[in-house]
């Protein structure tokens, strides 16, 4: 996901993609640990992507 496309929502919808990737995170992990996830770059797209949100959210909530 990139940057621009999250720029365009708003903070309730940047909330809403966070709760969704912090989800699928949680799932990447119950699935490595059960030996089920066989795409372990996934993991690191995801992280990426939160920590990509997370900014946006930071930067909207400072006012720029």
């Amino acid at each position: 996901m990139k940057a621009s496309e999250l720029r365009a929502k708003d903070p309730v919808q940047l909330n809403k993609e966070l709760d969704d990737l912090l989800k699928a995170q949680f799932s990447l992990r119950m699935q490595k640990g059960t030996q089920q996830l066989t795409n372990t770059s996934q993991q690191r797209k995801v992280r990426r992507d939160i920590a990509r949100v997370r900014t946006l959210l930071a930067e909207k909530a400072a006012g720029k």
